[in-house]
């Protein structure tokens, strides 16, 4: 992956959280990282701790970011989202999965669109 594309998702990421915020979302962390893999971010929102997927795309060509979210990196973000749960016991918590779907031009950040699919999947 080039730099440049490694940038974009991380810019990606820090829109994602500014923008979660503002819909009431309460950031707990980000980059969550465990022997199974990462999460992008994990917070909570209306009583539920949400697990948080980024994707970023510079436009639909390839189709939207969130189809970049295969069956195998669902099953992968479960398994380190029981990781969590087992680390910090709270596996009792209501849980969803949640993916922010960013489309833009990387070179203007203020011309992206960011979408939250809220309960984008189930495992």
């Amino acid at each position: 992956m080039t730099e440049k594309r490694l940038e974009f998702g991380r810019e990606g990421e820090a829109a994602a959280v500014r923008h979660l915020k503002k819909q009431g979302y309460r950031i707990l962390e980000t980059n969550y990282r465990s022997s199974a893999g990462e999460i992008d971010i994990i917070g909570e929102h209306n009583r539920s701790l949400v697990f948080i997927e980024v994707k970023t795309r510079a436009g639909l060509e390839k189709g939207h970011p969130a189809e970049a979210l295969t069956a195998h990196k669902q099953r992968k973000i479960g398994q380190v989202a029981k990781q969590f749960l087992t680390q910090y016991r709270v596996a009792d918590r209501p849980c969803r999965f949640d993916v922010v779907a960013i489309t833009g031009d990387p070179e203007n950040p203020k011309g992206w669109k960011i979408e939250v699919i809220q309960d984008a999947f189930r495992l």
